[in-house]
């Protein structure tokens, strides 16, 4: 897999730590550079681990799954994709203005939720073969800058935006599926 396509599935991963550090930062009155960091280091770890344990995983089945892995790793980033789309839509236009984002707790817990996407995703690298290293690194900084990022952009402009860049990340992970599906059907 090529560089692009590792960094366009990274920021499509990142979209779901984006947006929940979007909400951190508007809604919590404790936004400081430490917190930041925190919150960035957090959500970069866990989208770098997760996709470790699901490659795991479509390592240990490829010889039963090899014939159809394309198809595999396609239905699974429909899924995310689509699930990611569907939460964004979904989602109350609430506001909670009392979030604490020196919270670690609540930090760890938004790091693992955000994260599961990036455990399918590495499902499907396992699926095909794909080694697992450059792409845990370059999930991890993409996920770390766009926390950063979000952060600091939900303190300056609040949460008017922040499911917009999730349905944008869930198109692009369809897509993703999409090109992995018609390589192997008409390329390959």
């Amino acid at each position: 897999m090529d560089l692009i396509t590792i960094f366009i599935i990274a920021v499509s991963l990142s979209i779901d730590s984006f947006a929940a550090s979007i909400v951190l930062g508007a809604n919590s009155k404790q936004v400081s550079i430490f917190n930041i960091i925190k919150v960035a280091l957090i959500f970069g770890f866990f989208q770098a681990v997760m996709p470790i344990f699901g490659w795991s995983v479509g390592n240990k089945f490829e010889y039963i799954i090899k014939s159809i892995d394309h198809w595999i790793a396609f239905v699974l980033l429909l899924l995310v994709g689509g699930k990611m789309i569907y939460e964004s839509l979904s989602k109350s236009k609430k506001n909670n203005s009392n979030i604490d984002i020196s919270n670690f707790y609540l930090i760890i817990t938004l790091g693992i939720s955000t994260s599961i996407d990036a455990m399918v995703i590495g499902i499907s690298f396992g699926v095909l073969r794909i080694a697992i290293q450059t792409p845990i690194i370059i999930i991890g900084i993409t996920t770390f800058i766009f926390s950063t990022t979000g952060v600091i952009l939900g303190k300056k402009v609040g949460i008017k935006f922040g499911n917009k860049f999730e349905v944008i990340g869930g198109v692009v992970l369809i897509l993703l599926g999409v090109k992995i599906l018609i390589e192997h059907l008409f390329i390959n």
